[in-house]
């Protein structure tokens, strides 16, 4: 489990572990309308609102669209890793309206009531305090505003990765701190309306090697870098059927108001 601000650092100062991650539900999902996609239909985004992201990582999510980011009113995109910033202005560009920080989202540098939407998917897990961190949300969101946050859940690839693994010492680690089981009793603290969203899909994997490297990537997996690579490629192989190896995937996002 991540669970200070130098292990997050550790983890994301590069970008090559975040984009194996990425890769993998980009060639497999079997859910072709993909995350990324899914999680922005779910926005309700009007003309000139100021949206904050925390957390934004590569900035792929707003790869493509260009219209929306120019109908937004101020945009800033932020993540705690200095490396994702610069790896998010690189992918997305420069906008008029488009602010690229670095934020700790337990410290938001910005007046109350300064956004209509606040962002932070696929993070909260990793906040040391995360009570800290959504009394922060809350200040910096204007009434009415939406907090939008996608996290996993505790019963998808990580449980279904240590299961196959189990016989070298192999357990799960990821953080549930901020899960879909868990969420909801976290946030309703803060937000008068809490609703949580699931997202249904799976990996189809065809060429395993790609599934190691993607385990190799997680830090909460450490416990294989003592294992050779080709004894978890015999394991994963063992397990496909027909040419495919099916993990279970488990993601949602909460919509907070």
């Amino acid at each position: 489990m991540i669970n200070n601000k130098d292990d997050v650092k550790k983890q994301y100062e590069k970008t090559e572990n975040l984009k194996a991650r990425i890769s993998i539900h980009d060639k497999y999902s079997t859910n072709k309308t993909g995350f990324a996609n899914w999680i922005f239909s779910n926005y309700r985004i009007e003309n000139g609102m100021n949206i904050l992201e925390l957390g934004c990582g590569t900035g792929s999510m707003w790869k493509g669209r260009e219209d929306l980011i120019r109908r937004s009113g101020k945009i800033v995109l932020s993540d705690f890793s200095e490396g994702m910033v610069e790896q998010s202005k690189n992918t997305i560009g420069e906008y008029d309206n488009v602010e690229y920080m670095l934020i700790d989202i337990q410290d938001i540098p910005f007046e109350d009531n300064s956004f209509d939407i606040v962002i932070a998917n696929m993070m909260l897990y990793h906040v040391p305090d995360i009570d800290k961190g959504l009394i922060e949300v809350k200040r910096v969101l204007k009434d009415g505003g939406d907090f939008y946050t996608a996290t996993y859940g505790e019963h998808g690839i990580m449980e279904y990765l240590a299961e196959l693994l189990g016989r070298y010492g192999v357990t799960d680690k990821a953080s549930r701190a901020f899960t879909l089981q868990n969420g909801q009793k976290i946030l309703e603290p803060y937000f008068d309306n809490v609703k949580m969203l699931r997202y249904e899909d799976s990996l189809a994997v065809t060429n395993v090697d790609d599934l190691v490297d993607y385990v190799c990537s997680l830090s909460n997996m450490s416990t294989l870098a003592s294992i050779p690579k080709d004894e978890i490629r015999e394991v994963l192989t063992e397990h496909m059927k027909d040419g495919v190896l099916m993990v279970p995937k488990e993601y949602g996002m909460f919509v907070a108001t």
